[in-house]
């Protein structure tokens, strides 16, 4: 177990002597990550206190800098700017070994040619342990994460879970202080991710050791995560609890890059009238906010102005008649099982509506064709408000 310090974190890639010329037919490559004279910032002036034993998961587009910042932790890669402390302890120019983490990669990173109790016990012979402290640790990880059968093949018996869960064991047999997880479900498919995920989730439960795990996945920062820290163009844009960011989200990224479905948008009014404030879609759809929402905006003393609305697709609700209500057009619908997906056109936005596929007293709700129209609404306490740069009007 440790703290984790990570003060001014900045990355900066240096120009290339000569700059390679693009295949002919070749896409370019877009980047928003800043350059400068110095050349390119991976990551900028990256701030985060990590509590002991603490799960922390970065999160963010491909690109943002999350897996840098992973890297540098590790050791790596050089850290530019900024101070990393462990326990207290500046780690800016320790060698990685000397760094007590270990580090899951997303390829696995197993040797071939050895069992996997041979792997597992790798790095403890290069420590120069006893041969008994060597094969107690092994066999405690092997029954941790359930591979005591395992403990004789080698790699490419294996399947991918198994071989993930193999390099785990590799990672948490030195016992160290952190434990860095770069995208490590990633190269699963579908139900294994869930699989490993509900794994990680009991491993963090049984070994005392501090997280850091970093992902593209937002189901897995949601489900994983004591707090999660959303990353755009090497930048922080958000610190917080999963709950706390999917129900204020800082800005317009951060509410469209968590939930699934993406946040709907609305190009929209937000009206003040004396203290009390209301928002107003396409003119033919006014809701007064909530209390909560009210004391925010005028603590800020925010007045009337053009905004973009978000409203998360499970809070639009179909309202049986018009009259205060936006109109969309259903485009498609997805069955689900339990509910259904529309993807419909309201005040020439693509907007997504959850419904369930059936009322409180077990009758199917009438669906929906390509074509028909559906008249929706929503509540004031649902609302989420942005300024004309994206900003939560309520921070």
């Amino acid at each position: 177990m440790a703290t984790l310090n990570l003060k001014g974190i900045t990355k900066i890639y240096p120009h290339s002597g000569g700059q390679k010329k693009a295949k002919k037919g070749a896409p370019e490559k877009k980047t928003n990550l800043q350059v400068t004279d110095e050349g390119v910032i991976a990551v900028q002036s990256f701030d985060l206190d990590i509590k002991d034993n603490e799960f922390i998961v970065l999160v963010g587009p491909s690109g943002c800098g999350k897996s840098t910042t992973l890297r540098m932790v590790a050791g790596l890669e050089e850290i530019s700017g900024g101070e990393l402390y462990i326990d207290g302890k500046l780690m800016n120019d320790v060698e990685p070994k000397n760094r007590d983490i270990a580090m899951v990669f997303q390829s696995y990173a197993l040797y071939p040619h050895m069992t996997v109790y041979e792997n597992m016990a790798f790095p403890l012979k290069l420590r120069k342990m006893s041969a008994a402290e060597i094969d107690r640790r092994v066999k405690e990880a092997a029954e941790t994460l359930d591979i005591t059968q395992y403990l004789d093949r080698k790699p490419k018996a294996l399947s991918g879970g198994q071989r993930q869960r193999v390099a785990i064991g590799r990672a948490i047999v030195r016992e160290p202080k952190v434990l860095l997880m770069d995208e490590p479900l990633s190269n699963l498919d579908a139900k294994l991710r869930n699989q490993m995920r509900a794994e990680i989730i009991k491993l963090r439960q049984k070994i005392n050791t501090t997280f850091m795990y970093v992902t593209h996945d937002q189901t897995e920062a949601m489900t994983l995560g004591d707090r999660i820290v959303i990353m755009k163009d090497g930048f922080i844009q958000q610190i917080g609890t999963p709950q706390e960011v999917f129900d204020h989200p800082a800005n317009i990224f951060v509410a469209g890059f968590i939930g699934m479905p993406q946040m709907n948008f609305f190009n929209a009014k937000l009206v003040r009238n004396g203290s009390k404030y209301s928002v107003s879609v396409g003119g033919s759809c006014i809701v007064e906010l909530s209390a909560e929402k009210q004391k925010a905006l005028a603590a800020k003393n925010v007045n009337s102005q053009s905004i973009t609305l978000g409203v998360r697709p499970s809070h639009m609700v179909l309202a049986k008649q018009s009259g205060n209500t936006l109109t969309a057009a259903v485009e498609v619908s997805e069955m689900m099982g339990s509910e259904v997906h529309f993807h419909a056109n309201a005040e020439g936005k693509d907007v997504v509506v959850i419904v369930p596929t059936m009322n409180a007293e077990g009758e199917h709700i009438d669906s929906f064709r390509a074509g028909d129209k559906l008249n929706l609404t929503f509540s004031g306490n649902v609302c989420h408000l942005f300024d004309s740069e994206g900003k939560n009007l309520e921070f």
